[in-house]
């Protein structure tokens, strides 16, 4: 029987975290029919083997560290759930809330992709969606993004009421994105030129440009314990994020590609001068 939904996880050096996104999918696990898959790219810390102590879950290994959108194209192309929900392995999921995620994708049919709300491990909001990535938009969410970590107080109301409102977003992040089985595949799945960061915002923006909306529901809450990777490995993040970001630009804003590679050399070197 094809079932309702395919969770799709990918796992990259990240055992504990796995455990507890994986444990917390069975507690209890969801009603609606479901099969959760990981695809573990060649982690040495025996992930793979930890989620197979999990009887329904299925592991695919898919022989190196393919990045975040190969991963989940492998994963998406071995399930077989009429939707399909992209998952973190940082994230940590509520009794109830992929059923309720699941209703809201039934209640809202001229919904294409749906969005969660996100919060940390502390309760407090994370700023989940946004507008199309373009220069102008892009200084605009940094700057937000500044206030918020500096917690300051204006910022926090705005980005706290926003989250508590259903809105239509240009996109919403990978780390809990669910959407259709037919529309992810005809807008090809996710562009495996990003190994890592704007991903999402890409694969929201080809599903837009079939006619398809990104729904961010405030209805649903899913606790994300992001940053993980900037911690273990700060400079090959950091490589991923200059190297997917200037892919997104070459895609979609090539005359602006010329300005973000200055930017990316002026900051590098910035970043070296301050360093001890």
């Amino acid at each position: 029987m094809t079932p309702e939904l395919s969770i799709v996880i990918v796992s990259y050096n990240a055992r504990a975290d796995l455990e507890r996104c994986l444990a917390s999918l069975h507690q209890p696990p969801p009603s609606v029919t479901h099969e959760i898959i990981v695809v573990d790219n060649a982690s040495s810390d025996s992930s793979a083997a930890a989620a197979r102590e999990w009887s329904d879950v299925r592991v695919i290994e898919s022989g190196g560290n393919r990045g975040f959108s190969a991963g989940n194209n492998i994963g998406i192309r071995a399930s077989s759930g009429r939707a399909l929900l992209l998952l973190n392995s940082d994230t940590i999921v509520p009794a109830g809330a992929i059923d309720r995620l699941m209703q809201v994708l039934a209640s809202h049919p001229e919904a294409t992709v749906i969005g969660p709300r996100l919060v940390d491990g502390t309760g407090r909001v994370e700023l989940s969606f946004g507008s199309m990535i373009s220069p102008w938009t892009e200084l605009r969410q940094q700057r937000l993004m500044r206030k918020l970590s500096e917690r300051d107080a204006a910022t926090l109301a705005n980005v706290h009421a926003l989250s508590r409102t259903e809105h239509w977003p240009d996109w919403v992040t990978g780390a809990c994105l669910l959407v259709r089985r037919a529309d992810a595949e005809a807008a090809g799945l996710l562009d495996e030129r990003y190994f890592m960061y704007t991903e999402d915002v890409d694969f929201c923006a080809a599903i837009r440009a079939r006619g398809g909306r990104v729904l961010f529901t405030p209805e649903v809450e899913i606790v994300h314990l992001g940053g993980r990777s900037r911690a273990s490995a700060p400079h090959a993040t950091y490589e991923a994020y200059c190297n997917s970001h200037l892919a997104f630009y070459r895609k979609h804003h090539p005359w602006a590609v010329p300005f973000l590679k200055l930017y990316t050399r002026l900051r590098g070197r910035q970043s070296a001068v301050s360093r001890p």
